[in-house]
């Protein structure tokens, strides 16, 4: 029997392992992981200077999401309900974008913003958001025009093709390639989580579509018999909100929460399976045995994995053409909503050493922005968040 009809089979939640030495190897496992995480976590390799000082950019954001830098040093923050605030300065407003269904409910909502590759001419901007009811919703991409002090009415990219029931696990994360093609990825719904194995659904995957909404032609599935399965760059996977693209080595990199522990870091590569929910670290929030698997032929392994779980949010790319801390440089910087910290993670020395950063900055992290001058900015979350930017003193 292969190993995603057995997974099938066992659909419910819990594994017994069939004799206490397994068991005991597998808690001999667990423990030695979470002190390699805990250990490798409080390293100090990417300490930046700490010469430097952290303002405030925004105040009182209602769950904000997102953001994104425009020239002239205005920002644009998105929030669940709907909104979006401009800042510039001492300067702050509030606009509605007034998108079409839009379903505020769990993890739902207005989520991630990024720049059309041609703003500087069209001023477009890109947004991902929850669309539709508790019964049926999905994933959405649309494009609005920015006018300097408001958008234009959103018009619709590309939807996720497999509706839910559920309110959570969307992802929703963008990320535009060079190529100018869009990387989208989707949450596996939470109840659904089987569906990230089947290839004609695209919950739980990234998905891959051309600016227009089309279908890149050279996508790794285009022969597939089912049209969901034409936008499928990558598979198996739970949550993922963090999308770069590292420019160093021209690779993508995403991250993605587990359930209680399992959150992972993954290099994406096309028509890769990255086995969620058949092989992961962790376990159900009741404790439950997910899977008895942590590795399995055909299933590509995470790069890193975070067990106990820091829940990773946003993430942003830290390269070589950025000065303003050279210590960061090829490292990824990840929010957390658990451990409530910032770490870097070192993508070029091989052991993927990660380190909490800039320890002023505290609390539920939601998202990182790198600018082009190399200063970090970091949005809070929840009501009454904020947006900080940190700057060396030199």
């Amino acid at each position: 029997m292969s190993k995603i009809a057995w997974f099938s089979q066992r659909k419910a939640t819990s594994f017994s392992y069939p004799n206490k030495r397994l068991q005991r190897k597998q808690f001999f496992n667990d423990f030695v992981l979470s002190l390699c995480a805990f250990f490798s976590m409080h390293a100090n390799g990417a300490e930046p200077d700490k010469d430097y000082r952290v303002q405030t950019l925004a105040t009182e954001l209602r769950s904000p999401w997102s953001m994104v830098e425009l020239p002239g040093g205005i920002w644009l923050i998105t929030e669940r309900d709907g909104h979006v605030v401009i800042a510039q300065g001492a300067e702050q407003s509030r606009v509605n974008l007034g998108l079409d269904g839009l379903y505020v409910a769990g993890q739902g909502g207005l989520l991630d913003i990024v720049l059309s590759p041609d703003f500087h001419t069209t001023n477009d901007v890109i947004f991902t958001y929850a669309q539709g009811e508790q019964k049926a919703n999905r994933l959405v991409v649309v494009k609005a025009r920015f006018n300097g002090s408001g958008f234009s009415q959103p018009e619709i990219v590309y939807q996720v093709a497999t509706d839910k029931g559920t309110p959570q696990h969307y992802a929703g994360r963008a990320l535009i390639l060079p190529n100018n093609t869009l990387m989208l990825s989707s949450g596996d719904g939470f109840d659904y989580r089987e569906q990230a194995q089947v290839i004609s659904s695209q919950l739980g995957k990234v998905l891959r579509i051309n600016l227009d909404g089309s279908i890149p032609k050279d996508n790794p599935f285009m022969a597939h018999q089912h049209p969901a399965a034409h936008a499928v760059f990558s598979l198996g996977h739970r949550n993922p909100q963090g999308l770069v693209y590292d420019y160093d080595t021209k690779q993508i990199v995403s991250h993605e929460h587990g359930p209680a522990g399992g959150d992972e870091l993954n290099y994406l590569h096309a028509g890769t399976n990255y086995g969620w929910p058949v092989i992961t670290h962790g376990k159900d929030y009741s404790q439950a045995r997910i899977s008895p698997f942590t590795d399995y032929e055909g299933m590509q392994k995470p790069t890193v994995d975070w067990t106990p779980s820091i829940a990773p949010s946003g993430m942003a790319y830290y390269g070589t053409q950025q000065t303003a801390f050279p210590s960061l440089q090829k490292h990824v910087l990840i929010t957390t909503l658990v451990d409530r910290k910032l770490y870097a993670v070192d993508l070029a020395n091989g052991t993927f050493t990660r380190s909490h950063v800039f320890p002023e900055i505290a609390g539920r992290l939601r998202d990182v922005w790198i600018t082009q001058a190399g200063n970090i900015a970091v949005l809070t979350d929840g009501d009454g968040a904020k947006l900080q930017l940190i700057t060396p003193r030199r």
